[in-house]
Formats: structure tokens, C-alpha cells, sequence
């Protein structure tokens, strides 16, 4: 059976598709090219939260939230200027942001040195760029789904000689 074109895959599903595509990168010790897929994921994360706001208070139309979304152009524009206040009025959530805000800014940093200034990471930043996007993916995701669960690449077993 063929699989779904990339563009008709959910937010979530081309989050853990961007994962499995790091761990790959990781363990071929591409450390910079991880981290930007370790930052698209995030960024795949927070396009969820927003989606999920969006249809909780609006009828807003796929194709308006789409637009708003490229619009707010990156993981901290989007944060900053929608999933923040959209969750304004929920508590929770609110509380949540402040911590997710200190993440995102991490990795989001570390990605844009590699995109716009053309760094190269080594392997410990790479490592902390990962399990920095790992905690902003899942403590984000879990306020919209519960059960969700970032599933890293299983590892191929060595065939035996």
C-alpha cells in the first residue's frame, strides 16, 4: 500500500515523520541537519496546538488558519503571535507557555545559526538541541493529546554473521 503524499499527512504525523528523518541524521552524525529537522518538528508541534485553538473557538476555514500560520513565520512567531494569545483566558495552558517559550527559544536558536549564519554543530549541541525539542514536542502536544507519545526510529538489528 502507498503512503499518503507528505501534504495530505497531519501536523502529527509529519512530526513523527520529521523524528524518525533526525534519528537518521543523528546517527550518521549529521548533528547540524538533525537539529533543523529537530526545529521543523517543534515547529509541526505548535502548528497542531494552533490548529486544535483555532477549531475549539472559531469555524475558521483550514485554508485561513493555513495562511495564518505562514503568516506568523517560525516556531517563535508563531508562539508569540498566536498560540500565546490564543490561550490567554485558559490557565493551564497559560502557565504552560512560559516554560514552553524558554524551549522553543533554545532550539530555535540553535537552528537558526545552522539556517542563517551557516553554523555547524558538533555532537553534544546537536544532543542538547534534540532533547530540547523532545520536551517542547511532548509537554505541547500533551495539552491537546493526552496519550501522545514521540516515537524515536526504531534501530535496525545487525544481521548475524
Amino acid at each position: 500500500m502507498a503512503s499518503k503524499p507528505y501534504q495530505e499527512l497531519t501536523d502529527i504525523e509529519k512530526l513523527q515523520k520529521q523524528w524518525h528523518k533526525l534519528s537518521g541524521l543523528h546517527s550518521r552524525k549529521e548533528w547540524s541537519a538533525a537539529i533543523v529537522r529537530a526545529a521543523t518538528a517543534a515547529e509541526l508541534a505548535a502548528n497542531h496546538a494552533i490548529r486544535a485553538e483555532f477549531a475549539a473557538r472559531s469555524q475558521f476555514d483550514g485554508a485561513v488558519v493555513d495562511s495564518l500560520l505562514k503568516w506568523a513565520n517560525g516556531l517563535s512567531g508563531k508562539l508569540r503571535n498566536l498560540l500565546v494569545p490564543l490561550v490567554a483566558t485558559a490557565p493551564e495552558k497559560r502557565r504552560a507557555m512560559a516554560a514552553l517559550q524558554t524551549l522553543a527559544d533554545r532550539v530555535n536558536a540553535k537552528r537558526n545559526a545552522i539556517a542563517h549564519q551557516g553554523e555547524f554543530c558538533n555532537e553534544q549541541e546537536a544532543t542538547e538541541a534534540i532533547a530540547n525539542a523532545r520536551d517542547f514536542i511532548t509537554s505541547l502536544v500533551t495539552l491537546y493529546e493526552p496519550q501522545f507519545k514521540l516515537k524515536d526510529r526504531a534501530t535496525p538489528k545487525k544481521p548475524r554473521e
